[in-house]
């Protein structure tokens, strides 16, 4: 039953963007007052998608109750998207955002269970072929088929060819693989915790992020991870336990109000604060083509915004930081952490992360491009943005733009690119799927 949830949860989330549409087409969420929208996504998705309502109740009366009218609007948007079938809706429209045709499937590989190479071999056992390491961007472009790579820039990363569906996949649902974006990969990747640190991860769910920083630890030290929803950290905390993360307490509580003299938090040395923000990087959002924000909305995120990274700084002992959204604009990125460094410059500076990487902050203030962009057009990912804060003067560590990863390569006489996987070591076993 409980493998039935996780693909009925992962399908409804990779339709999402289909299914808002509906919502709101259909008015269902003013119809029923009482109906949360995630229970309303669930319901449409098994009444038009899956294979039929199997909740009983005032559920099922409810979802038939609107059948006609969520079935007309389905009508509606498969002609307005000039499709035919229901998973044709998962494709970008014409017109849809640049490059979101080549947005790969990401596979990260959680080193918690497993390593690269027998999650590689288990791929190979189903008729996958391993094409090696990508060389370029040309490459992970170009795949198709039952054919796979190893990103260029992450070590623990696979790239499979785009809507490559692995829900239901073994790997998957025992948590030896998690399916996150590349650029969602970067904020852990370049924070880069040493093993037995203390963590804030501010904005936790659904998780992803914590999972990642549990693995770059190798569940030594302590994850804080904060959210205010309580269904989304029950969510997480099933999708933590089962990627075999154990070394986090996860707390409801808006991370404004968590204070950072608090003796719980006297060892935090890095936060990873991925705030809210307009989501306008999503590629399920460009699909639908939603309308831009506000200019008061993207100021009142950026306030937001703002506010909680200078908190994040105000944490006695933290060395370094990685800010991030899964924005586009200008507003919610580089002006947000130009303002902070402006009230920080003695205490904080960014750090020219990751030189390798094409995409750099826009050119709005000076040292912009030590931050990171991504797109789907340019790095076949998300829209996003990272940037990392390190604590410079007396009390700082010794800085350093490398990843842990990159800096044992480097000790080890290896290359110092960061992003590039530390030598081959002997393959240690661990939870290896047959």
């Amino acid at each position: 039953h409980a493998r039935q949830l996780y693909a009925l949860v992962a399908e409804t989330l990779r339709y999402s963007p289909v299914l808002e549409a509906l919502l709101d087409g259909a008015a269902l969420l003013q119809a029923e007052k009482k109906l949360s929208p995630p229970v309303a996504k669930v319901l449409v998705y098994d009444l038009l998608f899956g294979k039929g309502l199997k909740c009983g109740g005032r559920w099922k009366v409810l979802a038939r109750r609107h059948r006609a009218r969520l079935e007309a609007e389905l009508a509606r948007l498969k002609v307005r998207r000039g499709v035919s079938r229901n998973e044709d809706l998962l494709a970008p429209a014409p017109g849809a955002g640049p490059g979101a045709l080549q947005v790969p499937r990401y596979a990260r590989v959680n080193t918690l269970k497993t390593c690269v190479d027998d999650v590689v071999d288990f791929f190979k056992r189903q008729g996958y072929s391993f094409l090696g390491k990508a060389g370029s961007m040309e490459e992970l472009r170009a795949l198709s088929g039952k054919k796979f790579l190893l990103d260029l820039h992450l070590p623990e990363l696979l790239v499979f060819p785009p809507q490559t569906d692995f829900h239901d996949n073994q790997l998957y649902t025992s948590g030896h693989i998690i399916l996150q974006d590349k650029a969602s990969c970067l904020p852990a990747f370049l924070l880069s915790p040493a093993a037995g640190s203390h963590v804030i991860d501010a904005c936790a769910a659904p998780g992803n992020k914590t999972s990642h920083l549990a693995a770059i630890l190798k569940n030594k030290g302590q994850i804080f991870a904060f959210d205010l929803d309580t269904k989304r950290l029950a969510t997480m905390n099933t999708m933590l336990m089962r990627a075999g993360v154990t070394s986090f307490k996860l707390a409801q509580q808006d991370f404004l109000t968590v204070d950072p003299c608090d003796p719980m938090y006297s060892k935090v040395t890095y936060i990873l604060l991925d705030p809210s923000c307009s989501g306008s990087g999503m590629v399920n959002r460009l699909l639908l083509e939603e309308a831009a924000p506000s200019a008061e909305r993207l100021q009142a995120l950026a306030g937001f915004q703002r506010k909680v990274l200078s908190h994040a700084l105000s944490f006695p002992a933290v060395q370094r930081l990685a800010y991030s959204t899964c924005s586009v604009h200008r507003e919610e990125n580089e002006d947000v952490v130009h303002a902070v460094l402006q009230e920080q410059s003695s205490s904080f500076r960014l750090v020219n992360v990751f030189p390798s990487w094409p995409c750099r902050g826009l050119a709005t203030f000076a040292g912009a491009e030590c931050c990171l962009r991504a797109s789907p057009a340019d790095t076949l990912t998300n829209g996003f943005f990272v940037a990392v804060l390190e604590r410079c003067g007396e009390q700082a560590a010794v800085p350093s733009s490398l990843p842990a990863a990159a800096e044992e390569s480097l000790q080890q006489g290896g290359r110092a690119e960061p992003g590039a996987a530390p030598p081959r070591k002997k393959r240690r076993k661990k939870q290896q799927v047959q």
